[in-house]
């Protein structure tokens, strides 16, 4: 059975309401049984985790069951998986974290190409410790960011290097395992910003080379938290703020609160989803092997539609596209004639189409793009974009630009 988008968009409600998706970069659209997960968690008996009554138990299994489909979602270490917020939250926690471990003289990199969420929290550690930020700067007419452009910040005094793993705003993959490499060589930890590119396809964790790796289940279909996966020895040397009476147990430790076991029932489906999305295979074979299925049947889906984006827009005068990296998810940044990307955003919108504008917090990227603080206007596919989602967009902006 092949990838069927057709099935697929059933699963989703809110396709139903009418609208072309192209927002999914920032968020994606839930199917059925994330959104049951999530119900059925919250009506079942629930308490503090815990081994002695049921309602203990069965939150302890929510939490292990989702350490389980993240690790099984990014072929990493279950032991080193930690929940939180939202991604920015756990960066902002690990980078105060790692601050304590640096001091002057030490170095940061961080790059012009990343999400702010990957840039501010190491500023800001650098900042307290008094280490020096040095910035990697990507290309903006190509769009590249290679291992050339982080290699030449680097030094023996490097402590960590933040580099994400897809742009969000131009879809631009650097080759992070080559980047990674470089950082371990210097005897830096890498910390990989995988919020974008862990939607769009299989990701492994260990391949790229990733001491911290993070990313968002509602960019992949799941509900709204982050995730941290990186090695439990790494996370056992660390000494995170935490609460006196709380556990010292790594990931625990990590963890502030209790933890929304709703989100984590959420996200265990959502890797389920995407392990079913090939419809590929026996459902007896590992996790893992489906999962990478299921995301390579994703990227295979999402490229074609890209190529007929990309073939539209060049038919229509004016438009420029600033996605130009070899190597990219499948997500398009979009300037017009006037100007004013706004103006193509509410059009769009008018016709049930959503394609939003701005700088999406990569406001390095977008400064350095030349676009300002206003960025520009972004296109994004997801798993359930289809053909006639395509038409519609290119029809649109076909009629936006007078052609």
């Amino acid at each position: 059975m092949s990838y069927d988008v057709a099935t697929l968009r059933s699963r989703f409600p809110a396709l139903a309401a009418g609208a072309a998706h192209f927002d999914g970069p920032g968020g994606s659209q839930v199917p059925v049984a994330v959104a049951e997960a999530v119900a059925t968690t919250l009506l079942s008996p629930l308490a503090n985790r815990g081994r002695v009554t049921a309602a203990e138990r069965h939150a302890d299994g929510i939490v292990l069951r989702a350490r389980a489909a993240m690790g099984d979602l990014l072929n990493a270490d279950s032991r080193g998986i930690v929940f939180g917020r939202s991604m920015t939250q756990l960066t902002y926690d690990l980078a105060r974290a790692l601050a304590a471990t640096w001091g002057p003289g030490d170095e940061v990199v961080v790059t012009s190409l990343d999400h702010d969420a990957n840039i501010r929290p190491w500023l800001l550690a650098a900042e307290i410790s008094g280490a020096t930020v040095r910035w990697a700067e990507f290309d903006p007419e190509t769009a590249e960011l290679t291992a050339d452009h982080v290699a030449a910040v680097l030094s023996s005094r490097t402590k960590l290097v933040a580099v994400t793993g897809s742009s969000n705003i131009l879809g631009t993959r650097p080759p992070v395992a080559e980047i990674t490499r470089l950082a371990r060589a210097a005897g830096a930890l890498a910390f990989v910003d995988g919020v974008h590119l862990t939607a769009h396809v299989p990701v492994d964790v260990a391949e790229l080379g990733a001491d911290f790796f993070a990313c968002s289940p509602y960019k992949f279909l799941g509900p709204h938290c982050g995730v941290l996966a990186a090695h439990p020895e790494l996370l056992e040397g660390l000494r995170p703020a935490k609460l006196a009476p709380s556990t010292d147990d790594v990931p625990e430790r990590f963890e502030l609160g209790t933890l929304p076991y709703e989100l984590l029932a959420g996200t265990t489906a959502a890797v389920g989803f995407l392990a079913d999305l090939s419809g590929k295979g026996s459902e007896d074979a590992p996790r893992r092997e489906r999962i990478v299925a299921g995301m390579t049947a994703v990227e295979e889906h999402e490229t074609p539609l890209l190529a007929r984006i990309e073939a539209g827009l060049a038919q229509l005068p004016g438009v420029v596209v600033r996605s130009r990296a070899a190597h990219r998810t499948p997500t398009l940044l979009v300037e017009f004639p006037d100007g004013d990307p706004q103006k193509a955003y509410r059009y769009l919108a008018q016709r049930n189409v959503n394609a939003p504008a701005g700088s999406f917090y990569a406001l390095e990227a977008s400064r350095r793009l030349g676009l300002g603080d206003t960025g520009s206007l972004r296109i994004g596919l997801a798993p359930y974009t289809n053909d006639d989602d395509v038409d519609r967009l290119l029809r649109a902006l076909g009629d936006f630009v007078g052609l």
